[in-house]
């Protein structure tokens, strides 16, 4: 396959998998060998096995993180402090992607940024929801309360007052009555405790403050 029949084939995808592309060879080896061809001149970039994204200037669109996130461990939905962030409901900026999912805990270097992805069980995968990102792209994404309980759920200290302080949250960015109801679909007492701690903040915003001068 020449390389001009690639950009045809993927036109303006901000990125492609091997299956994609399968209808329109005839061997996978000689697919696999023209991918990694391309790889190592700086055409296309690599993301995981078997998924790419085109490198500049041949691309048309910027692939979103959050999008890639999603493609490269499929079932997974972008949480934490970056789902946080995105919602502006933290002060940092983030340098890292990270999500919950099915898959096995790792971090992946990748050309388009570092992605981490952290194995919720099945009862904790929920409220998350499809998002449009620039460019028509779509991903799946957190609700500012379930990217908030979701850290706590991973962090040792997540239903610390201390802790939940600490972080510094935009309280706007939260409604007391989402927590209580993703905390209580958990099943989980320390979920419950954290959200009836920054439900609290939320429905009185002066609390930590108040907690502070203690």
């Amino acid at each position: 396959m020449p390389f001009e029949d690639l950009l045809h084939i993927v036109g303006g995808e901000p990125v492609f998998d091997t299956g994609f592309l399968a209808a329109d060879t005839r061997s996978p080896a000689v697919l696999a060998g023209q991918l990694d061809r391309w790889r190592r001149t700086g055409k296309i970039l690599q993301l995981r096995r078997g998924l790419y994204a085109l490198a500049p200037p041949y691309r048309k669109t910027f692939p979103q993180p959050f999008l890639v996130a999603n493609r490269i461990s499929p079932g997974s939905y972008v949480s934490g402090v970056a789902a946080l962030a995105h919602y502006g409901a933290i002060p940092e900026t983030v340098f890292e992607v990270t999500s919950c999912g099915p898959g096995r805990p790792c971090r992946r270097e990748t050309p388009l940024g570092r992605f981490s992805y952290r194995f919720l069980k099945p009862a904790l995968r929920t409220g998350y929801r499809r998002l449009e990102l620039a460019g028509r792209q779509y991903a799946f994404v957190a609700t500012p309360e379930k990217a908030f309980l979701d850290l706590a759920w991973f962090h040792p200290d997540g239903d610390d007052p201390a802790w939940i302080d600490e972080l510094r949250l935009d309280l706007e960015a939260f409604s007391s009555a989402e927590l209580t109801r993703a905390a209580a679909a958990s099943g989980s007492p320390k979920l419950m405790r954290a959200a009836e701690i920054l439900g609290a903040q939320v429905d009185d915003p002066e609390l930590a403050f108040r907690r502070l001068d203690v």
